[in-house]
């Protein structure tokens, strides 16, 4: 158990250190190297302005921003979401500035586009320097699939066979690409419009796959951006946060309605066609660089470590046979299954509070009393509701014409380890009509996030 969480935690100040199947083409410490020396601003991956107040073991101030301050103040309790920090409060950071606190340029995204929220200031005192250990929710996929397996028995012998059936028509339906992408990743290169189309295709049968290639063109935007903008957080020690977040909703319409990444799933025109819309240069190298980097993370976060790439095939195998040598895509996809399932509102806190409670027991015994999203240290960062070797302040706060935060008024309430309530987006095969007119999600984006 504690091998899959550290399995899913990178450290960015250290060299890769995951294990990963064999035979392909490039391995994860080929990757680091190339996306921190060989992009604009790959030097943002280790050395950024989060991970240094974390190693700084000083006292650390992050945003949360909250639509529900009265209940808070009345309650005096925050819950936690689940998500892309699997039970944590949702923040951003904050600089101690002159003026005031500065929010992270992913906190000002959050105030602008959410007017109707309140800004409180969080202060964490840790007991010592913060291991810089991010989760990152790609890698999830083992735990979930032992989660489910171990609670399966909630579930009615209907649902469990209702699950499967979707989970394996949905890999018979997306087989062809899968087997693509593994190719791909142990070096037999197919023309990348192709592999677009076909991704783009294949989402609608796998979802996790909307959420990876989300992921791998908001790396590429993030890491390759030579924007004015981009270039003044980069002084900062910040990497951009608003260019994925315009692509979501450049990608898909009503996106600011319902965030779900399962509707992300742009074919190669479109896709060219948005980046040249943010920032032309980047549009020639997009669809090269999502073949590459989205076939050797398919490979790294579908297949258990012990397999070799090459030897794997999703047609024609059976359930049995692919949760044991892709336990990170079966996983996945049951997860995201499950959740539709009408009586999953009233199990979610078993399934989530089980996963919760043991990212709790990992964080504590590797000090870490804000776990960040690990995917990359781009600024979403939490708060852990059970760390016992730390202080926690919290007050509402107040925004200046200058965009700097000011503490207004100190809040008794406590971080508790509770979930914060949760539902589901519409299927998207159930949305299909309108989400295929315009061809971070609300599991890897909540509220928040």
């Amino acid at each position: 158990m504690r091998d899959e969480w550290e399995h899913a935690h990178t450290d960015y100040t250290t060299p890769a250190q995951r294990r990963i199947p064999t035979s392909l083409a490039e391995s994860e410490s080929d990757w680091r190297r190339y996306l921190e020396c060989s992009t604009p601003n790959g030097w943002l991956i280790r050395h950024n302005a989060m991970t240094a107040a974390l190693v700084s073991g000083q006292p650390m101030y992050l945003l949360h921003t909250t639509k529900d301050i009265d209940a808070i103040r009345t309650s005096g309790e925050l819950h936690v979401s689940t998500g892309c920090l699997i039970g944590a409060l949702y923040c951003s950071p904050l600089a101690s500035q002159r003026q005031g606190l500065r929010p992270h340029n992913l906190g000002t995204y959050l105030m602008r586009t959410k007017p109707s929220t309140t800004p409180m200031v969080f202060e964490v005192t840790p007991d010592a320097a913060i291991r810089p250990k991010g989760v990152d929710y790609l890698h999830l996929g083992a735990i979930h699939l032992r989660t489910y397996l171990r609670y399966q028995s909630f579930l009615t012998p209907a649902e469990n066979d209702q699950l499967h059936r979707s989970v394996l028509d949905g890999l018979r339906a997306a087989a062809v690409f899968l087997d693509i992408a593994l190719r791909n990743a142990v070096g037999h290169a197919t023309p990348a419009s192709e592999f677009l189309d076909q991704l783009s295709d294949a989402v609608l049968h796998v979802p996790f796959l909307g959420y990876l290639y989300f992921e791998v063109v908001s790396e590429y935007l993030m890491l390759h951006s030579a924007t004015p903008e981009t270039k003044t957080y980069a002084q900062a020690g910040e990497l951009n946060n608003w260019l994925y977040k315009r692509l979501a909703f450049a990608a898909v319409d009503s996106m600011d309605q319902l965030f779900d990444l399962a509707r992300f799933n742009p074919r190669h025109h479109r896709l060219v066609q948005l980046i040249e819309g943010m920032e032309p240069a980047l549009g020639p190298g997009v669809a090269e660089y999502v073949r590459r980097r989205l076939s050797h993370l398919f490979a790294q976060t579908a297949l258990h470590p012990s397999q070799d790439a090459a030897s794997v095939t999703f047609q024609g195998a059976d359930l049995n046979t692919l949760r044991k040598a892709a336990p990170g895509l079966i996983g996945q996809m049951i997860f995201r299954e499950i959740r539709y399932m009408p009586r999953y509102r009233h199990l979610y806190h078993c399934f989530e509070k089980a996963k919760a409670l043991e990212a709790w027991d990992y964080w504590n015994n590797e000090g870490i009393p804000t776990p960040f999203n690990g995917i990359l240290p781009k600024g979403e960062i939490g708060i852990n509701p059970v760390y016992p070797r730390s202080a926690v302040r919290a007050w509402a706060a107040e925004r200046d014409a200058q965009g700097y935060l000011h503490p207004t008024e100190e809040l008794t309430a406590i971080l508790t380890p509770h979930l914060a309530s949760w539902w589901a987006p519409p299927r998207q095969r159930e949305t299909q009509n309108t989400t295929e007119e315009s061809r971070l999600d609300l599991v890897s984006h909540p509220t928040g996030s």
